[in-house]
């Protein structure tokens, strides 16, 4: 059952829900920390509830209950269900023969037992009980009683069922037996505290066929909803996806212990930030990882339920408790029974008794365990040694009977009974695709005291596969300490050192260090007759996606490589190189690059050989997308992606699913590419591509603040140079021209002008012009603009004699774009309108639907420059334009391209005779305004892309705030989006009323 459903149940048996109303019965089941409260706060603040007479009580392990106020600042001892009114705490009922103590009566407030209300007469009611009436010494009984005679309350809240006592359950059979009409109840309860299973009011009741009875029993959150409350609570750029994967893992999806150690991992990242002399405030530039959690601990909350339902089992039935939490994983009956040491019917009993007190629980068919997982830490922290060292040795030796042996889980018992040797010996069967695996090697081979030849061997375990497979965020650490010790072998340390640099180049975006590492790899690997492995880290070194070297360098890598893969004779090493050539040949336009594209062998049956092909068809389709032929470039990463899935290669199909967004942007399917994108970048903070693609499309929506957030480290503000450290050398150029442009956006143009200077030389020392395609445009735009002709006609030179011989679509159309540019700035209007058109004819054929635009936009915006016969064809283009960028969802772009309109032609601006004012309605132009607003633009930012003067922004944005109903500009995003259909095209282009036009 949905929350909505529930709700609409509800609220449909409350007054004022029209006819054939029936009382309705929610029972929410959940266990602690589930949210259960949450939902009555929700509950609670709905108008239909506000309006209803109700009770709220809150049932207490003593046997009492406090009457509370949910909507008040904090749940208050004896306070009533409408803010201001204290009533008695009732403390003990009447089976425990107790009584009540009187607290805090609050004077002269009214309840909705006293007010009108807009279903009833405020006469039928009894006025509320006073402390009077209460009174000293009443049962929890006789209090609920009289609360529910004096309230007669149309909505009931009873939160915490578990608690109350048999008398008061009673009673509130008898009012569910014969409900008032209308009425509605939520009960809410933790099902594994019931005195009976399955009965929240301690017997079956006698329910009327009127009665709407529903069971809402309260799941975990999955993962992406894990995902959402970590974003919201951290930032969800900070929130990788083996970060979210493992919060999810520990947590149980128990919503108050995920918030809690959420709340654990950001003060610890605070804590990190002082001890740098940081400021703990902006703590967190970094991502999270999965040892982030694991290094929280756990929630104190947690910890203190665990203990204490662990504490009030009788003593011998404690351990299969113990036991669990040594196993950390659910298990069945006779495991727990065995690594306990309590067999027979001890062992059974003790289980069961365990289940019952709700320390452990049946977590699926016959398996057994915790909760919440994380749970299992707190009492494993509390075991004594020796009692943890006697479980750890019986969990091993269980293990150790099985087959095939679970070699990882048996390393982890041995080393936690204090077994070091057989710890390590167990170390070296381990598997390296295996998370738990990969955690014990790294800790192995951390421990110190290895001998050489064991310690290269568990080395060599961990590296294979390092960059294709899973590793943790300390696998490079581990390493570099591994390559940097004298007694290793030098064939191993050259192995090891070849996958520590591919892991800092391709993962980590480490990319100096990570070259650094495949250098001497590729010397040490040939000195040491192992050629094979030699040619691999080479082709690394080729790969001209990374920066820091010239087309140049990388050129002479693949010859070496190509050399010594032939003298290796390896299949592998071969099929490695002639995918390098592939990409090399691809990413520079060359036409040869198709045919050897073709001929990687797809079906070969040695596994690294069809990973190595995998990475050439991603690396090549990216080279594709590059170019322009998406098409073709959709081909290869179809089949990229799935050779990479079958050949056990996750990161080559992240890197598939980067380009396809890339892709995405340049064709225009932006419908959902914003989520594609950020969830991307959940499963891996270093997806730069990703995080370019969110730029550009916040970039086209005016949020320039989310530009800057986005662009990869030192793309904004600092020179692309530095950008080189953190992504691959297209995704720079890239990410440079967004830059550029953002910097023009904000009429900053010298600046424009420098990182334009800085971009161009950088991109020239990497010497793949092709990859300008979405940098030169800007370049030149920001030079002419900055009156820097002569640089603006250098770069276009360049440019051109960069792309002869290329077969780059992407890039010609965009050399004619550059020289629109110059025209334009030249005062060559018509030439500048003709350029501008053939540019747009050539990204139509790509397609590229936003460029192309763009293209409109300047061959309209020259027309209405240059004047005469072709002005009306402009405005026609002009508005085609507008309608294209709307629809693209380019909403800065759209509003500028109106703004042209208006400034070229203020007749379009002006109201036609008797045309009725728009009142309280917001205008177009106001809409416009408040919908930049809303992006975060500046008064002063709005203005330059309108054509207005700020002080016109400023009445526009005050208007439309007033209109809304708002009081902030940070109220303008949501208020604008749902307002939007009432100021929507229909009133023609620039039609902005009397207040428009330039100023």
């Amino acid at each position: 059952m949905h929350e909505q459903a529930w709700e609409r149940r509800l609220t449909s048996a409350l007054p004022g829900a029209g006819a054939g109303q029936e009382p309705a019965l929610v029972l929410v089941e959940g266990d602690a920390g589930m949210g259960k409260s949450r939902l009555v706060h929700r509950l609670l603040e709905l108008p239909q509830a506000r309006a209803a007479a109700r009770l709220v009580v809150t049932f207490q392990a003593s046997g009492g209950f406090v009457v509370a106020d949910p909507l008040g600042p904090e749940p208050r001892v004896g306070s009533s269900a409408v803010p201001g009114r204290r009533l008695s705490a009732l403390g003990n009922g009447a089976g425990s023969g107790g009584a009540v103590a009187a607290q805090g009566i609050a004077d002269g407030a009214r309840s909705p037992a006293n007010e009108s209300c807009e279903s009833c007469d405020s006469s039928e009611h009894a006025p509320a009980p006073d402390a009077a009436s209460l009174g000293v010494g009443l049962t929890a009984y006789q209090a609920l009683e009289a609360l529910l005679a004096s309230t007669r309350p149309v909505l009931l809240v009873a939160e915490d069922l578990h608690h109350a006592d048999d008398d008061c359950l009673a009673l509130l059979r008898a009012l569910l037996r014969e409900p008032p009409t209308p009425f509605a109840a939520v009960l809410t309860y933790r099902p594994e505290q019931l005195p009976r299973a399955g009965l929240p009011l301690g017997r079956a009741v006698d329910y009327p066929a009127r009665l709407s009875v529903v069971r809402w029993r309260l799941e975990p959150l999955d993962e992406g909803s894990v995902r959402g409350v970590a974003g919201e609570l951290l930032g969800a750029r900070r929130c990788p996806q083996e970060f979210v994967a493992r919060l999810w893992q520990r947590c149980g999806g128990v919503p108050q212990v995920l918030v809690d150690l959420l709340r654990m991992v950001r003060d610890a990242a605070a804590d990190r930030e002082r001890g740098r002399g940081g400021d703990a405030g902006r703590a967190g530039r970094e991502c999270f990882s999965a040892r982030d959690v694991d290094e929280a601990g756990v929630p104190v909350r947690l910890a203190e339920l665990v203990l204490d339902r662990t504490a009030a089992l009788p003593e011998p039935y404690r351990q299969i408790v113990w036991a669990a939490a040594v196993l950390d994983e659910p298990a069945g009956a006779e495991d727990l029974a065995a690594v306990a040491g309590v067999g027979g019917d001890l062992g059974r009993t003790a289980l069961i008794a365990a289940l019952e007190g709700s320390a452990l629980r049946e977590t699926s068919k016959g398996r057994y365990g915790f909760a919440v997982p994380l749970a299992a830490s707190a009492v494993y922290a509390e075991l004594p040694g020796p009692v943890r060292e006697g479980l750890h040795d019986r969990a091993a030796g269980m293990l150790a009977a099985r087959e095939p042996v679970p070699w990882a889980r048996i390393a982890r018992h041995w080393r936690g009974g204090g077994r070091t040797e057989d710890w390590l010996r167990a170390a070296e069967h381990l598997v390296n695709e295996d998370e738990a695996a990969v955690a014990l090697l790294e800790e192995a081979l951390d421990a110190g005291g290895l001998p050489p030849e064991k310690r290269g061997r568990l080395a060599l375990t961990l590296a294979r596969g390092a960059v294709l497979g899973r590793r943790s965020d300390g696998t490079a650490r581990v390493l570099r300490g591994i390559v940097e010790d004298p007694a290793l072998p030098a064939a191993d340390r050259g192995e090891i050192r070849l996958e520590l640099g591919l892991l800092l180049h391709n993962r980590k975006r480490r990319f100096e260090e990570g070259r650094e590492e495949l250098r001497a790899a590729a010397e040490e690997l040939a000195e040491a007759g192992r050629p094979a492995l030699a040619a691999l880290a080479m082709a690394a070194l080729a790969n001209p996606f990374f920066p820091g070297a010239s087309l140049a360098e990388n050129v002479v890598w693949l010859e070496r490589a190509e050399a010594a893969a032939e003298a290796s004779g390896d299949h592998a090493a071969r099929t490695a190189t002639a995918a390098c050539r592939a990409t090399v040949l691809m990413n520079t336009g060359d036409p040869e690059a198709w045919r050897l594209v073709e001929r990687l062998p797809r079906d070969g049956v040695d596994r690294a050989a069809r990973q190595q092909v995998a990475r050439g068809l991603c690396n090549t389709a990216n080279g594709a997308v590059y170019l322009g032929h998406y098409r073709r470039a959709d081909e290869l990463l179809t089949e990229g992606i799935e050779l990479a899935a079958r050949s056990g290669a996750p990161f080559l199909e992240r890197v598939g699913r980067g380009t396809a967004l890339f892709r995405d942007w340049l064709t225009g399917r932006w419908e959902g590419l914003a989520e594609r994108c950020t969830g991307l970048v959940a499963e891996d903070g270093s997806a730069s591509d990703a995080r370019v693609v969110l730029a550009l499309l916040a970039l086209a929506k005016g949020d320039w603040a989310a530009v800057r957030d986005w662009l990869p480290r030192g793309a904004s503000p600092d020179p692309p140079d530095t950008l080189c450290e953190t992504c691959e050398a297209p995704v720079a150029a890239t990410a440079a021209g967004a830059h550029i442009r953002l910097l023009l956006a904000r009429q900053d143009v010298e600046s424009a002008a420098e990182a334009a200077t800085s971009a161009w030389a950088w991109l020239g020392r990497k010497g793949v012009w092709v990859w300008a395609a979405e940098l030169a445009p800007w370049v030149v735009e920001a030079h002419t603009r900055a009156g820097q002709r002569q640089s603006a006609q250098r770069v276009v030179a360049e440019f051109a004699a960069g792309l002869t011989g290329r077969d780059a679509p992407s890039a010609t159309a965009a050399l004619l774009w550059c020289r629109a540019v110059l025209a334009e700035a030249d005062g060559e209007l018509t030439e500048a309108r003709a350029r501008f058109r053939q540019a747009g004819v050539a990204y139509a054929g790509l397609p590229h639907p936003y460029a192309r635009a763009l293209m409109a936009e300047g061959a309209g915006r020259c027309a209405l420059l240059g004047g005469g016969d072709e002005v009306d064809e402009a405005v026609g283009e002009l508005t085609s334009c507008v309608e294209k960028l709307t629809d693209l969802g380019a909403v800065w772009d759209a509003a500028r391209v109106r703004a042209t309109l208006r400034a070229h032609r203020p007749e379009a601006s002006r109201r036609p005779p008797g045309r009725p004012a728009y009142a309280e309605r917001m205008s177009p132009r106001e809409g416009e305004v408040a919908e930049l607003a809303a992006t975060g633009l500046t008064n002063r930012e709005i203005a330059a892309t309108l054509y207005l003067s700020p002080r016109t922004v400023e009445q526009h944005v005050a208007r439309a705030m007033r209109k809304l109903g708002i009081a902030s500009r940070q109220g303008l995003a949501n208020e604008v989006s749902r307002a939007r259909p009432s100021y929507g095209n229909g009133e023609g282009v620039g039609g902005g009323g009397a207040e428009g036009g330039t100023t």
